[in-house]
């Protein structure tokens, strides 16, 4: 006889995900007003994007990379320039939002409704469902603590794997050991695990933004549109008041007592070191992107950077 696995019981969605309230957030989804997407091309579905297919159209052309059809190469491009070039088509077909979520232990903080790793799933299943409701396919992608791919599906079966995805890989970073990845590695894994996507999410509290993560981003947008939300919790926003706060890291619980103005201007610039690193890297490469705190609606947030409308800080 088989043994059958006990139910996972469903988080409290403050320090642990939710999966019942990231399921609820299609009825939120259903009920908004779906922003048009500026496109070139159209496809199927209520937005439409910048998609490269086997169409007829032709596009542009870029530098040839491992993988591309040798039958699309722009031998008069070439011939200029001294490097293999490819062309690039126009095709109508469904887009595909691919989400990159970060999963380090710095997620797992929060003194403002809830922590930052259960903001951030929020946000991820309201994109799914955003995606889902645009007529287009939606994977994710987990880097840090969990290491994990979703591949891209279409309509609410999509969404519902990325609903589910989420609540499981929240599980497995609370019984894991820190792991530490660099944001530029997990955007080169990205770059080669697209499965076809034109759009990319990344989802971060900024704390795995390193020097080589601006340069792999540039490449990352030459070929996908990409947008930011920054996940950050109110003391990584702004100067904390005077008092004791009680802290908790890696099992151990610590008294911090701030009093003095440089003391707690110090301890805020050190809790938001990471957004302010990927603040700065989205505003350099003119990249869509939102701030986010842990009490925000991420409806709201999803909106701003997946819509038509700019997102803004």
């Amino acid at each position: 006889m088989n043994a059958v696995a006990a139910p996972r019981p469903d988080g409290d969605g403050r320090s642990s995900v939710s999966l019942a309230e990231l399921i609820a957030l299609r009825a939120r989804v259903g009920r908004a007003r779906m922003a048009p997407m500026s496109s070139h091309a159209a496809r199927s579905g209520q937005q439409s994007s910048r998609l490269y297919g086997r169409g007829m159209d032709y596009a542009e052309s870029r530098v040839y990379q491992a993988g591309d059809d040798v039958r699309r190469l722009d031998w008069r491009l070439t011939a200029r320039s001294g490097k293999l070039h490819t062309k690039l088509f126009q095709e109508d077909r469904e887009g595909c939002l691919m989400i990159l979520l970060d999963t380090h232990a710095s997620m797992r903080f929060g003194t403002r409704r809830r922590f930052k790793s259960v903001q951030a799933a929020r946000l991820a299943a309201c994109a799914a469902w955003y995606a889902a409701r645009a007529g287009e396919r939606v994977g994710i992608m987990a880097f840090g603590q969990v290491d994990a791919l979703l591949r891209p599906r279409s309509g609410a079966r999509g969404a519902l794997a990325v609903c589910g995805a989420l609540a499981e890989w929240d599980l497995q970073g609370e019984q894991q050991p820190e792991r530490a990845e660099p944001l530029s590695d997990a955007l080169l894994r990205t770059s080669r695990l697209l499965h076809g996507a034109n759009r990319v999410l990344l989802i971060s509290d900024g704390f795995s933004c390193d020097a080589d993560a601006r340069q792999r981003w540039l490449a990352l947008r030459q070929h996908v549109g990409a947008s930011v939300l920054v996940v950050a919790d109110a003391l990584e926003q702004s100067l904390p008041p005077s008092g004791r706060y009680p802290l908790e890291h890696a099992g151990e619980r610590y008294d911090v007592v701030l009093h003095g103005e440089r003391q707690r201007r110090a301890f805020q610039q050190t809790l938001g070191a990471g957004s302010a690193r990927l603040g700065q890297l989205v505003q350099s490469t003119n990249t869509r992107w939102q701030n986010v705190d842990t009490q925000t609606d991420p409806l709201t947030a999803v909106s701003a950077v997946l819509g038509s409308a700019k997102g803004a800080r």
